[in-house]
């Protein structure tokens, strides 16, 4: 059957399976019926396991094993109530029972580990609190009650393993649903299953397996369970479990706020249920849950805090650099220059500016494409860092245009730096250079004009090479340069 109607087939079949079996009357034919729906789920978890194989297919075979342990330990049920005719307890059906948890939260581990990206601490915090959070509920209801009352301490603990259990499969699948990657209908299908199934486990342990209404309404979310999971591996996304989301990790979404303020409510909110019903107050599974969660909750604000610095860096390194070349903007060499005009006035010691430009980078560019003109200004940009010193700074300035700042260096000096400059230019390129040395008295506007027009001067006088800015500060230049 083709893929895309077989998940259709399935799941309509399983719903009328599931219709069918709660009209069925009490009896080996219903029991058998129930483990049938319980190996369709493993049969189709084992099939896509079997056609993916890698860490998807070992996924769904870890759940397949999952559904054959609960469908053994029904079948196994079967004989106990209608051959035997016997009501153990513990009795090996328990260990099979046991045996789906720790298989399918194996599952849900191995998916939430392949799924994740690196900066995932957030997601793991936000698991850890929701898982905390819904443990409380779990204990006051489910896990409290059955402490005690048992003939032996074996009893005790496999009666004590159903919610423990329950409260591992919690875990995994929380771990799952809070990090990133794409939420595809197998996705969709699969948590679904593991919500059904939990659903189940709570009303059958508050029920003690009871039917209601004379109806073994109890036993529905288990096959709706086995159904969804079935539907979820025949989907055709059930190889794209692994698939990433186009958002990437979540930071701090809306709905992610409103789960976790929900769940860090769920300690006083039992601790209020308590003392408005009359129970008994669970005041140390309160106290410890919300000393918890407080910790956890201080750890996630903190992790909060480090993302919004970090980015807040970011932002701030892309304020202050240019894109392409990874040097300093125009905005950064205006901060940079006021500080070198502060430095040089207090100290007394020289300060020289120059203008580089590209010889015919218009030419370079129509010849060879802008591609390949992007690919020479960075390579130029970071050929010239390396000759720079210390305190020297290389700005780009714009277009193929960048300044250096050389503070503390003569005009000699600052010729030879920029002498080295041009021997590093990558692609058998030359540069134009002018050069100024502030007098003490004038603007950085100013101190960059002469400079411009000493580059200016050198361009005129036949490219490549360096020229000194006179003294005097004549008009702008009337032409453009290339």
């Amino acid at each position: 059957m083709d893929g895309s109607r077989a998940w259709r087939v399935f799941l309509l079949g399983g719903l009328v399976a599931l219709g069918v079996y709660v009209l069925l009357p009490y009896g080996p034919f219903r029991d058998a019926f129930y483990a049938s729906v319980g190996l369709s789920g493993a049969a189709a978890s084992f099939l896509v396991a079997a056609r993916l194989r890698g860490t998807v297919g070992l996924a769904w075979a870890l759940m397949g094993l999952g559904l054959v342990g609960t469908a053994t330990g029904d079948l196994m049920w079967l004989y106990y109530d209608h051959i035997a005719g016997v009501d153990p307890f513990p009795s090996p059906a328990d260990i099979a029972y046991l045996l789906q948890y720790p298989f399918v939260t194996a599952a849900l581990l191995l998916l939430a580990r392949h799924r994740r990206t690196p900066g995932d601490r957030g997601a793991l915090l936000d698991s850890a609190i929701v898982t905390a959070g819904l443990l409380l509920p779990y204990w006051v209801l489910l896990i409290d009650p059955n402490i005690g009352g048992h003939e032996s301490t074996f009893d005790q603990l496999v009666a004590l393993a159903y919610p423990l259990a329950d409260v591992v499969l919690l875990a995994g699948l929380v771990r799952l649903l809070s990090v990133s990657g794409a939420r595809t209908p197998s996705f969709r299908l699969l948590t679904l299953a593991m919500i059904s199934l939990l659903t189940g486990d709570v009303i059958f342990i508050s029920t003690e397996g009871a039917e209601v209404f004379g109806l073994p309404l109890g036993d529905t979310p288990f096959l709706m369970s086995y159904v969804l999971w079935g539907t979820a591996a025949l989907h055709p996304s059930a190889q794209d479990l692994l698939s990433t989301s186009s958002d990437g990790v979540p930071f701090f979404t809306t709905r992610r706020l409103l789960t976790l303020m929900a769940v860090v409510l769920l300690a006083p909110g039992t601790m209020a249920a308590q003392l408005v019903s009359g129970f008994e107050l669970s005041a140390w599974p309160v106290t410890i849950t919300s000393a918890v969660l407080f910790v956890l909750v201080v750890a996630r604000m903190s992790d909060l805090l480090h993302r919004l610095q970090d980015q807040a860096r970011m932002l701030d390194e892309v304020a202050r650099t240019d894109t392409l070349t990874g040097l300093p903007n125009r905005r950064t060499l205006d901060a940079q220059l006021a500080r070198e005009y502060a430095r040089a006035e207090r100290d007394g010691t020289p300060l020289c500016l120059a203008m580089v430009d590209l010889d015919r980078f218009k030419l370079f560019n129509d010849t060879h494409g802008h591609q390949a003109g992007d690919l020479l200004l960075t390579g130029a940009a970071t050929a010239w860092s390396l000759v720079l010193g210390g305190q020297d700074m290389l700005a780009r300035y714009g277009g193929e245009e960048f300044v250096l700042v050389m503070p503390g260096r003569e005009p000699a000096d600052a010729e030879a730096l920029l002498a080295a400059m041009r021997a590093a230019t990558p692609q058998e390129q030359t540069f134009s250079a002018g050069l100024a040395l502030w007098d003490g008295r004038e603007r950085p506007s100013d101190l960059l004009h002469r400079a411009d027009l000493a580059l200016y001067a050198a361009k005129e006088a036949g490219r490549d090479r360096v020229v000194r800015a006179s003294g005097s500060r004549p008009g702008p230049p009337s032409r453009a340069r290339t």
